[in-house]
C-alpha cells in the first residue's frame, strides 16, 4: 500500500471530511443535522477556535480517516488538556495503521501545544479499536457519567 499522509483537517475538503463525518456518526447509530456538522467543520477549520483542530489521512490524495482534538484546561495541572473527542477510519482501511498514526499525529502535535496529556473515551464493547488503544495509552479505570441538559 502506498503511504498515508496526514495533514491537517485545514488542508483538506469539508465534503471529503463530511463523507466519512457521515460514517462515523452511523457506526455510533447516530445522526447529527446539517447545521451542526457544517458548524463543526467550522470549528475544526478555522484559525479563531484554535482550541479545537483536527487531522486527515489521505491516501492517493482520498481522506481514508479523521481526528479531532478540542483542548481545555484543568485544575490538576498548568498545562492543558487534549482531548480526543473522534477518530474514524474508513472501513476499507482498517487495520493497516490508519489510526494509529492519526494518534501520533495527535501526540506530537500536544506534545508541541505544550498539553499535559491526550486522553479519550471508547464504547465499552469497542473491542476492536481497544486493541490498538491498550497499545498506544493506558487505560484508567474511570467510568463516564453524563446527563443530558
Amino acid at each position: 500500500m502506498t503511504a498515508i499522509s496526514i495533514v491537517p483537517l485545514a488542508q483538506t475538503s469539508q465534503p471529503q471530511w463530511q463523507a466519512l463525518w457521515v460514517g462515523y456518526q452511523a457506526f455510533y447509530q447516530t445522526k447529527l443535522s446539517d447545521e451542526l456538522s457544517a458548524h463543526t467543520w467550522q470549528r475544526l477549520t478555522s484559525a479563531e477556535s484554535a482550541h479545537m483542530y483536527g487531522f486527515a489521512a489521505l491516501f492517493e490524495q482520498q481522506m481514508v480517516g479523521f481526528v479531532h482534538v478540542m483542548e481545555h484546561d484543568s485544575c490538576w495541572t498548568f498545562r492543558p488538556y487534549a482531548y480526543l473527542q473522534d477518530l474514524f477510519t474508513h472501513p476499507d482501511y482498517r487495520g493497516q495503521g490508519v489510526a494509529r498514526l492519526l494518534i501520533e499525529q495527535v501526540y506530537m502535535e500536544a506534545k508541541k501545544r505544550q498539553c499535559d496529556r491526550v486522553y479519550w473515551l471508547t464504547q465499552e464493547a469497542n473491542q476492536t479499536a481497544q486493541i490498538l488503544y491498550d497499545k498506544v495509552a493506558h487505560k484508567t479505570g474511570f467510568i463516564q457519567y453524563k446527563q443530558s441538559l
